[in-house]
């Protein structure tokens, strides 16, 4: 994913608090699905405590899980600086290193997180069985009972191998070694596309909008990593075999990518020696259009590190 600036990467997010330099947020769609939620579902629950309780259990599963993500990120190199929990549940805007390892990494630690809570979820519910308290306190057994259900539930869709869940994502991310980054991105986007117009048809079917809306989000998300494999397919049969980048090794294609500060003109550096051909203004250094690093421009010429 693209790095994103210091502003809400999602309109309609509120600031919630910051943590290690990373911005939580809540999108408002998500507080008027929880209040939905807590309000109209079933009674489950003899007190609506309990309910409310369940949505910030799953609230810290999804927050959780993101910051496996980011952590993650940053550990490679990576630069990491919003997540935005809305109803379809949580996004960390994360920009790893592009090398499969790195991706592989940062996408692979947020359902390591669900693993690691598996045995602490379970383990107190099997607890509080032991300890009689479905028969002491039944809300509180069954609220910890379902909170070992949603870990799991989350953990098991999330490694769905369909993109853009984190399972169609670890799949691109080794199929990346293989065939490279537009492919495997092709490959999982199309993938994906199929598999939710299918999903599309079903949950219309059981008459479902909540499966719909999932289903419609994996379809849109599919359609634009497949014009993002597309347009990477183009950078790469473009890029400039002598120059590379000195912070990652980002041979940089023969594209006008860089934008002059002062005429706006866009213009390709290295074709011209780091001078605007518009305006002649003089750039001795320059960010990485792909880890965003500014490399004085003679260091480029030096290979990959």
């Amino acid at each position: 994913m693209p790095p994103r600036r210091s502003a809400s990467p999602m309109p309609g997010s509120m600031h919630l608090f910051r943590v290690a330099g990373i911005s939580v947020q809540v999108h408002w769609s998500w507080l008027v699905f929880a209040i939905f939620q807590i309000q109209y579902r079933g009674g489950e629950y003899g007190s609506q405590f309990w309910k409310v309780a369940e949505y910030m259990a799953l609230f810290a599963i999804v927050l959780m899980h993101e910051f496996g993500h980011a952590l993650a990120c940053r550990q490679v190199g990576g630069r990491a600086d919003h997540i935005v929990l809305w109803p379809l549940g949580g996004v960390a805007y994360v920009n790893p290193p592009p090398r499969p390892g790195a991706w592989l990494w940062s996408i692979a630690a947020g359902p390591l997180v669900n693993v690691g809570l598996v045995p602490i979820t379970i383990g107190a519910s099997a607890i509080a069985e032991i300890a009689g308290l479905p028969d002491s306190s039944p809300d509180a057994a069954r609220f910890l009972s379902n909170v070992a259900w949603i870990n799991l539930l989350l953990l098991g869709f999330n490694l769905l191998p369909v993109y853009p869940l984190d399972g169609g994502q670890i799949l691109q991310s080794l199929l990346w070694f293989v065939i490279g980054r537009p492919r495997s991105l092709l490959v999982v986007s199309v993938i994906g596309l199929v598999v939710g117009l299918i999903a599309v048809v079903v949950a219309l079917v059981w008459q479902h909008p909540w499966f719909v809306i999932m289903a419609a989000f994996v379809v849109y998300q599919s359609y634009q990593g497949f014009r993002n494999a597309r347009v990477l397919a183009r950078v790469e049969a473009a890029r400039r075999p002598d120059v590379a980048c000195p912070a990652c090794g980002f041979h940089p294609p023969a594209m006008d990518l860089w934008t002059c500060e002062r005429c706006r003109g866009r213009f390709d550096l290295f074709a011209h020696a780091g001078t605007c051909p518009t305006c002649h203004s003089t750039y001795s250094v320059t960010p990485c259009p792909e880890c965003h690093k500014a490399s004085p421009i003679a260091s480029w010429y030096r290979g990959t590190p």
